[in-house]
């Protein structure tokens, strides 16, 4: 039997585009760092922002809405407040109602530094009401190629 091969950090090549997330002093935890949970909600914020302003989705009135239903995240090396957050996204799976987005987060200061964490997460778009799977509106399509 073979081991699973280790995930491994990423250069900022490895992703389409970037957004900036601030630290915050209650994001560290009694270890001086970031902790885990936080980049969750980073991943979430990065993505989310983007589809946002890019008009791919609608959070408040549009009929469909992304259900998160899978997420994972590899640790390379610490973040710590006061340090920004760079995180880089790309798209690694579109299907006929769900996404995978894969996310990297940098520190923000140096721009040759390799990821210190990534991870991903998978949507399921669903109706809004009915809460089923429901096909990805054309704009959000058309957005997401630009992250593949």
């Amino acid at each position: 039997m073979t081991s699973p091969t280790r995930p491994q950090a990423e250069p900022r090549s490895a992703y389409k585009v970037f957004r900036p997330i601030g630290t915050r002093w209650m994001d560290n935890d009694v270890y001086g760092h970031v902790n885990n949970v936080v980049y969750y909600s980073w991943f979430d914020t990065a993505v989310n922002g983007y589809l946002i302003e890019s008009g791919a989705i609608d959070i408040h009135a549009g009929s469909v809405i992304g259900l998160v239903i899978e997420t994972q995240c590899n640790y390379f090396s610490p973040l710590s407040f006061p340090e920004p957050v760079l995180a880089g996204i790309r798209v690694a799976h579109v299907g006929s109602s769900s996404v995978r987005y894969e996310v990297g987060l940098f520190p923000g200061q140096d721009s040759t530094a390799l990821t210190a964490a990534k991870g991903h997460f998978i949507h399921v778009y669903v109706d809004r009401l009915t809460r089923r799977p429901a096909p990805l509106p054309p704009q959000l399509l058309t957005t997401l190629e630009t992250l593949k």
